[in-house]
């Protein structure tokens, strides 16, 4: 069993990594850190992990840890899954891995170096509604794609939340504009040329709060709004001649709404419904990792495509400065 080691007792990983990792068939919470000791040992007490720390330091020197689970606040990610890649630790960070692409280039050197498995955190593309619909559009399903209609909204002004806390890496983008990119691209293997992009700001936190993007792929185009500010919303549609393919929960699959991809005809008088019950992306992502760390030849994302989405998201930001398109 793979022996996993946490790095704080965020949400994320209380709610959603960690019981992901206790269901898995091939590893096990071992020991969980956190500024606060008391917090770490009520989690690992939780999960029935035997070791609990005070700090981050004190678990990456663990012989009994294989590799580390990250969900720190995104302004940390980089510095933590460096010096757990350092320790020769395998690492599954949290998205976003960086605030700028070009600043993951020395942990892909960490990696090498090392000889671990460093991947950030893209659930979704473990689950299988996302491979089916990779393999729809690439079987022509739909027909020629032509465009790609993104949402993803929430609501939170919690002035203590690290999404409102630019120095955290706070921010719409950062935090859920990642998700229709990255869906996108695994979906139809292309990468966007140049994007165009308007984006509002909180004037209190600074973050930005709403985009309304538009990202030119040559073949098709994507447009997607996000706002942290608005009502719930999650979408993607993929639309072509023949067809078209919705991705009715394309995020938050199972806690949002049904895992479901509709198939619809050219017509609009035909679908087909694509159902997964009970598939847990999570579950999908960690049992995967431990596969490749262990030598296995599961697919992760890799660092390499971390550096391409995070590209896009540059570039989103650079394009909301002026008008007109900005090169990815």
């Amino acid at each position: 069993m793979f022996r996993w080691g946490v790095l704080s007792t965020a949400k994320i990983g209380r709610d959603h990594v960690l019981p992901a990792i206790a269901d898995s068939d091939n590893g096990v919470v071992a020991a969980v850190s956190s500024r606060d000791l008391g917090k770490a040992r009520a989690l690992a007490d939780r999960f029935g992990a035997r070791h609990a720390f005070g700090s981050y330091e004190e678990l990456l020197a663990l012989d009994a840890v294989d590799g580390v689970y990250i969900p720190l606040p995104t302004s940390q990610h980089l510095e933590w899954a460096a010096r757990a890649a350092e320790a020769g630790k395998h690492v599954l960070v949290e998205k976003p891995l960086a605030l700028k692409a070009d600043d993951i280039a020395p942990l892909i050197a960490i990696r090498d170096r090392n000889k671990v498995v460093v991947s950030e955190a893209f659930m979704v593309t473990y689950h299988p509604q996302w491979h089916k619909v990779r393999d729809l559009i690439a079987g022509g399903a739909i027909g020629r794609l032509r465009h790609v209609q993104g949402a993803f909204s929430y609501f939170n002004v919690d002035p203590n939340n690290m999404r409102n806390k630019l120095d955290l890496g706070g921010g719409a983008l950062p935090d859920i504009g990642v998700y229709p990119t990255v869906t996108t691209r695994f979906s139809t293997g292309k990468e966007p040329l140049r994007v165009q992009a308007s984006i509002e700001r909180d004037e209190k936190f600074g973050t930005d709060v709403y985009s309304s993007v538009r990202a030119d792929f040559g073949e098709f185009e994507l447009s997607f709004y996000l706002s942290t500010q608005l009502a719930n919303r999650q979408l993607m549609v993929f639309h072509g001649d023949k067809g078209f393919i919705e991705v009715r929960s394309p995020f938050n699959a199972g806690l949002y709404e049904h895992h479901r991809v509709e198939l619809h005809n050219a017509g609009h008088t035909e679908a087909t419904v694509f159902r997964f019950p009970g598939t847990q992306q999570y579950r999908l992502e960690v049992e995967a990792f431990v596969r490749a760390a262990q030598g296995g030849k599961d697919r992760v994302f890799s660092l390499e495509e971390s550096v391409l989405n995070q590209k896009v998201i540059d570039a989103i930001f650079r394009a909301g400065e002026h008008d007109g398109w900005e090169k990815v």
